[in-house]
């Protein structure tokens, strides 16, 4: 980023951290509870350690290799790395050695693998269960009635720890509906706590609805363009 850029990144920072505190005094709650994920995939290096000179703390990427190459050529300070987007069986080992979070499995398979690579000397591995809350053929997740199943299947992985559940809602919604939605996740959320206590996060919240998510209990929301602006997208894989 340039000067300009950096000065932009922080005013946008700014405005939706005040946009996530006004959100948790409307629902009475602390802002300390959520988490910011500034979603940087297709933005280069640069922009990505100006964000974090800027105030992020915590980075979201949807894309393995262009995500690896960030990492692997990161300078000063690390960020918390979360990986949000969907993930194949060929890629769990990069992602396994080198996030934090994944707030994307939807599938045994994925979790064993990723309990298997996780090296032994990094903490386990937080994930959050992927839920399709609205039964959209157009998205990924475990349909909510199959949730406790796959936590119950997965709780057994030493090098995993079952964080959460996260959503991408059906594009387009109302906001009744989508409050519904993410207040239903909430409930379920809220059921599988008192078997699972670390099943703690809801990751859900967008840059066009991180406010409603946060009002319906959200603790994890992914903000890229509110923060970054324009993508441009150019190095998918």
């Amino acid at each position: 980023m340039t000067a300009a850029q950096n000065t932009a990144f922080s005013d946008r920072l700014a405005k939706v951290k005040a946009r996530i505190a006004a959100a948790c005094a409307r629902s009475d709650r602390p802002p300390e509870e959520i988490t910011l994920v500034a979603v940087s995939k297709t933005w280069p290096l640069a922009d990505l350690e100006a964000a974090m000179a800027a105030g992020a703390t915590d980075l979201g990427e949807n894309y393995v290799q262009e995500a690896v190459d960030k990492i692997t050529h990161w300078q000063g300070p690390a960020p918390v790395w979360h990986f949000i987007g969907p993930l194949q069986s060929n890629k769990t080992r990069q992602v396994a050695e080198l996030f934090d979070w994944v707030h994307s499995v939807d599938r045994l398979k994925i979790a064993r693998r990723l309990s298997e690579q996780r090296p032994p000397d990094k903490e386990p591995l937080s994930v959050c269960i992927q839920v399709n809350i609205s039964d959209d053929p157009a998205k990924a997740g475990v349909a909510p009635g199959n949730v406790a199943g796959l936590l119950s299947d997965m709780a057994g992985l030493e090098n995993l720890t079952v964080a959460g559940l996260m959503a991408i809602p059906a594009v387009d919604l109302a906001e009744s509906t989508l409050r519904q939605q993410y207040s239903e996740l909430k409930t379920l959320r809220d059921t599988l706590i008192t078997r699972y206590p670390d099943c703690k996060a809801l990751s859900m919240g967008m840059s066009g609805d991180f406010e409603l998510a946060i009002e319906c209990g959200a603790t994890h929301v992914r903000v890229g363009s509110a923060l970054f602006g324009q993508r441009h997208y150019s190095a998918q894989s």
